[in-house]
Formats: C-alpha cells, structure tokens, sequence
C-alpha cells in the first residue's frame, strides 16, 4: 500500500531529542577513512538531463489525468509502471519544474513504492523544495520525519530547502531552530544556505540574528568578506530589478 504525504490538520512535528541524538550518531559512524579513488556513497538517483518523449508523454497524460482520481490511478498504474526508472524520474522532475504540485505528490509516493526504488535523499530534497515554494510547510516537515523512517540522514540541502520554506511563511524562529540543528548534526552551511539566512534575515530586520550569521560565516565558508561583499551587492543591485542576474536564487 502506497505510503501516501497528505494534506494534513496537525501541527509542526517537532523533531524529538532521541530522534536527533540518533541522527548526530549516525553522521559520527559514517565519518569513516575509505580507499580508492571513487570509493564514496552512490551517485544520487536525481540528475539533470535532456527530458525523453516517454516522460514528456506521461507528463502530459497525467494532467489529462488529473481531473478525475480514477483515470489518475489507472494512468499511474498502467503507463507510467511501464516506463524506465529514468524516465518517471524525469517526469517527477518535469511536474515539479511545471508546479504541478498534485501530480508531482502522486508520482513522488508512486516512485517510493516501486520494487526498483532505493532510498534517496535527492528525491525528498527535491519534494521538500517544491512543498516550501508552495509554502505547504507542514507537509515538508513530515518528509523529514519519512526520511529518517527510511533509514536516511538530512543532508546540507535538506536543511537549506527547510530553512527557506520557513522564511517564506516569516517563521524566523524555525528556520533558525533547523539552522542550529544542521550544524549540530554535524553538517556545514554552504553559501546557498548563508546567504539565504542573510538576505531573509536584512528584509525582516533582524539584526542582532544578521551580524551573528555574518560571522559564522567564517567558520563555514571560504573567503567570507569576499562573500560578504558578493551579498551586499546583490541586495543593492535588488533597487534596480533590470540590473538583476536573472540566474540568482532567491527566496
């Protein structure tokens, strides 16, 4: 039975003190010396690359689809159970590129449930980025709980996707708890991370919270006044919107 992410009426699912007690042994167990020149953990599932007729075919047979929930599961079950795993990988990602957020779950909970499927955290990451641009936070938290209920560790990015779905819902407060808690799980800020805290941060007028991250920055990333310089300028140049780089990230 497929374990399905659901709109739901409960609460933020805090995350308890065993369960992170768990996570930051589990990242000490893993920090290990291995040999060889690509010894290391397997590629992600999640890539980037040209989108196949196949997926584009199922992209657009489910939003036919999507209107009736029984034409939906029938497509599902009869179409896209006969593509290759690449390709109803490509067909998530198209859905999530297109916002389709419905048929992006219904394809997410499918691919979790299929005999070829091995845990990903590239898969969740990417649902929890298009939950948070949604702002549907609760259902972003509890893909953090499924995660550890699949015997995987969050990542820099999980955390990062999490920290700016609470920023664009203004829950500074949460998105700070995540930030202590990536770093106690023995995982560092990037510059994607640092910067996103900074920019939310300057535009909530939070400055005692933006000179303390500014300094952190040094513990985490290289040349951080060159950084720091690279930030300034890009919220300056936001007073001009046709002087902005339309490849920023921003949230």
């Amino acid at each position: 039975m497929a374990l399905g992410i659901q709109f739901s009426q409960m609460g933020f699912l805090q995350i308890s003190r065993t369960q992170l007690n768990y996570t930051v042994s589990m990242r000490k167990q893993q920090k290990t010396t291995v040999c060889g020149l690509r010894n290391g953990p397997r590629k992600p599932m999640w890539r980037s690359r040209v989108l196949s007729s196949e997926a584009m075919q199922a992209v657009q047979s489910l939003k036919l689809a999507a209107t009736s929930p029984h034409k939906l599961e029938e497509m599902l079950e009869n179409k896209l159970s006969r593509l290759l795993k690449a390709d109803v990988l490509d067909t998530l990602t198209e859905l999530q590129r297109q916002n389709q957020l419905h048929l992006a779950l219904k394809v997410f909970n499918f691919v979790r449930n299929e005999e070829w499927y091995i845990p990903d955290i590239s898969v969740f990451n990417s649902m929890i980025m298009m939950l948070g641009r949604n702002k549907f936070i609760e259902m972003a938290e509890q893909l953090l709980v499924h995660i550890m209920k699949e015997g995987l560790q969050p990542d820099s990015r999980t955390y990062t996707e999490l920290i700016g779905a609470y920023f664009r819902v203004d829950l500074i407060e949460k998105a700070m708890e995540m930030y202590e808690l990536m770093k106690i799980s023995g995982l560092f800020p990037d510059k994607l991370t640092m910067s996103i805290l900074i920019r939310n941060l300057e535009k909530a007028e939070e400055k005692e919270l933006v000179v303390r991250v500014k300094k952190e920055c040094a513990n985490y990333i290289d040349y951080p006044e060159k950084f720091l310089k690279e930030i300034e300028s890009t919220n300056a140049d936001e007073h001009f919107p046709k002087l902005v780089c339309p490849h920023i990230r921003s949230i």
